[in-house]
C-alpha cells in the first residue's frame, strides 16, 4: 500500500501491479496529510466485483494504517451480493449500500471519521489505474471520482 504524502507529482505504482501483488492483498493508495482538503482520500483497485472476497484485504490494509474500520458504504449496483456486515480480523464491519453510482467507497474509522476512496474497476488497465490513483491522492484534487475515471481512460 502506498501511503506517501500527497503532492502534485505523486509516485507511480509499478506496471502490472495486480500481477505482482499476491492474492489477498489490497491495492490501495492513501493520502496521508492532516488537512484532507481534496475530494478523495485515496483510491482502491479491487481484483473483482466480489465484495466478500475483496473487503477483507481492504479492511486489513486500512486498519493497519488508520485504525479500526467500523463501516463501509458503497454503491450496491457495482458489487455482487452485498452482505449487511462481515467479520474481518475478528471485528464486525457494517456494510451500507446505496444506489448512488458515484465510483467511491466510504470508509468509517471509529464512530465518525470518514475516508472517501475512488474505486477503480477491476478490469482497468495498469496504466489508467495508476493515473487514476495518482489523481485521487493529489492534495489539490477537486475532481469527482467519476470524472477522474473518465479523464484517465478508466471510465471509457
Amino acid at each position: 500500500m502506498d501511503t506517501g504524502q500527497r503532492s502534485s507529482q505523486a509516485p507511480q505504482l509499478a506496471p502490472h501491479v495486480h500481477g505482482h501483488v499476491k492474492p489477498g492483498t489490497a491495492v490501495v493508495r492513501l493520502a496521508t496529510t492532516d488537512d484532507r482538503q481534496g475530494v478523495l482520500d485515496g483510491a482502491w483497485w479491487p481484483r473483482s466485483h466480489d465484495f466478500a472476497a475483496e473487503l477483507p484485504s481492504l479492511v486489513s490494509a486500512l486498519t493497519a494504517h488508520l485504525g479500526p474500520v467500523t463501516r463501509i458504504g458503497l454503491d450496491a449496483a457495482a458489487w455482487e451480493e452485498l452482505p449487511t456486515r462481515l467479520i474481518v480480523d475478528d471485528r464486525v464491519v457494517r456494510v451500507d449500500s446505496f444506489p448512488v453510482g458515484d465510483d467511491t467507497v466510504l470508509v468509517t474509522r471509529g464512530e465518525a471519521d470518514y475516508f472517501s476512496l475512488l474505486v477503480i474497476p477491476p478490469d482497468a488497465t495498469p496504466e489508467s489505474a495508476r493515473a487514476a490513483m495518482a489523481e485521487a491522492v493529489r492534495a489539490d484534487n477537486a475532481t469527482p471520482a467519476a470524472q477522474i475515471l473518465i479523464d484517465t481512460g478508466v471510465g471509457m
